[in-house]
């Protein structure tokens, strides 16, 4: 399809990439060596060592790569975001997230369900079960909100399900720079759980909470038991609804709004990249902590820096 389309006068400019994880990088790299641009399911790739290759390949080409990290997309995840940036909470004390579903607790990969056999397919899925599957939503929502690096973790990953050989349950400590903590749960066999995806930054001024389950709606927690509900589509709200107030937005809101911002940046706003959408940095590095956070929970190894080659931290950038 590729080759075809970069022979036609009018062939494609972008590619989507929506297949299990082990197809990322070649379609990727195929994509990019063509001229077009690509924007693609995260994660980026089903291992670190592939997403360092991407890496370099999208920076060699010059063309616009971004990721369909999904929350993203909400217009209420990002006036969250915008409200940490002008200190509307104050400095961030503490940050929690959570991402609990119920659809692998038991083995239906044995029944016949092709989207849980490739996900617990290690030559499919790559390294992560739950964590590169949900876990790395969780993390990058926590750094794209709140505006933190985590710097340092413990991992405990855990299989529930017998006979099989990714994770299917995490839970993680986590460090980010400055020294605020951070705890990430996520969890792929919790029992009757759909999509409860839950973000809580805690501010010196006020608390952040927002439920994927009511996306619309961002809740403000001040001090003295004063609260107040944000609701998308209200003319103060700096995230893109793309519906009236009081409509309900969804998944596939957010994904147009990622989208669009993915075709404003081929149309040559490209720092929407990083600034807003996340692009292969952001790839790389939940990629490094997906890698890190599996071989640390194996290991034993306690805390662990994030960002670390030969003993030295990494002094790396994300969006």
């Amino acid at each position: 399809m590729i080759t075809a389309e970069a022979a036609r006068p009018d062939g494609a400019e972008a590619v989507a990439i929506v297949t299990p994880n082990h197809l990322h990088l070649p379609v990727a790299l195929a994509a990019l060596e063509a001229g077009m641009h690509v924007i693609s399911d995260k994660p980026a790739t089903a291992t670190l060592d592939e997403a360092l290759v991407l890496q370099e390949a999208v920076e060699r080409s010059g063309k616009i790569y971004a990721l369909t990290y999904t929350y993203t997309g909400y217009a209420m995840v990002r006036h969250a975001r915008a409200m940490i940036a002008a200190g509307a909470i104050g400095s961030v004390r503490k940050l929690t997230v959570r991402y609990a579903q119920g659809w692998l607790a038991e083995p239906v990969e044995n029944a016949g369900n092709t989207q849980a056999q490739w996900r617990v397919d290690p030559a499919r899925a790559g390294i992560g079960g739950c964590i590169g599957d949900i876990g790395a939503h969780a993390f990058n929502m926590a750094e794209y909100v709140s505006g933190l690096k985590v710097e340092r973790f413990v991992a405990d990953l855990a299989t529930l399900v017998s006979r099989r050989d990714l994770d299917d349950d995490c839970n993680v400590l986590m460090r980010f720079v400055g020294g605020a903590p951070g705890v990430l749960t996520a969890s792929q066999v919790a029992t009757g759980e759909r999509n409860d995806l839950q973000l809580h930054i805690h501010g010196t001024k006020a608390t952040l909470s927002w439920n994927h389950e009511d996306p619309g709606s961002l809740a403000v927690l001040w001090p003295a038991g004063k609260s107040e509900i944000l609701r998308a589509g209200s003319a103060d709200i700096i995230g893109p609804a793309r519906l009236p107030t009081g409509h309900p937005e969804g998944s596939i809101e957010a994904f147009a709004n990622i989208y669009s911002d993915f075709a404003a940046a081929v149309r040559g706003n490209a720092a929407l990249v990083d600034e807003q959408l996340p692009g292969i940095r952001a790839g790389v590095r939940s990629m490094r902590f997906v890698e890190r956070a599996v071989r640390a929970s194996a290991d034993g190894a306690g805390w662990t820096l994030l960002e670390q080659r030969d003993g030295a931290i990494v002094a790396e950038s994300a969006a």
